[in-house]
């Protein structure tokens, strides 16, 4: 299950759970969609992977216990750990290779 972190790793806005501007790499390294479009070319600056948008968490229980008040998401806000000034040569190397092949 996802832990639906709550903020941008890169510019700290909020990313509540039903925000669709929420992006993810495999990792689950959370950022929003201006970041990772005008900022990270979609490459992660923790693994290198790509973004997907996060999926939108039921804020109903259409199945028991499937919903955001049985499995709240998270409220630890997290930060990107890499070096910003290392952020776009490390983007430039490998920004061209598709998500699928890096």
């Amino acid at each position: 299950m996802l832990s639906i972190r709550p903020n941008c790793e890169y510019c700290d806005r909020d990313l509540p759970p039903d925000c669709t501007e929420a992006m993810i790499c495999s990792y689950e390294c959370t950022f929003c969609y201006d970041c990772v479009d005008t900022v990270l070319s979609n490459v992660c600056p923790n693994c290198g992977g790509g973004f997907e948008r996060r999926p939108v968490r039921p804020a109903k229980a259409w199945r028991t216990g499937a919903c955001l008040t049985n499995q709240p998401p998270s409220s630890q806000r997290v930060h990107m750990k890499q070096d910003i000034d290392l952020l776009p040569a490390f983007i430039e190397k490998i920004r061209k290779i598709p998500p699928g092949e890096r």
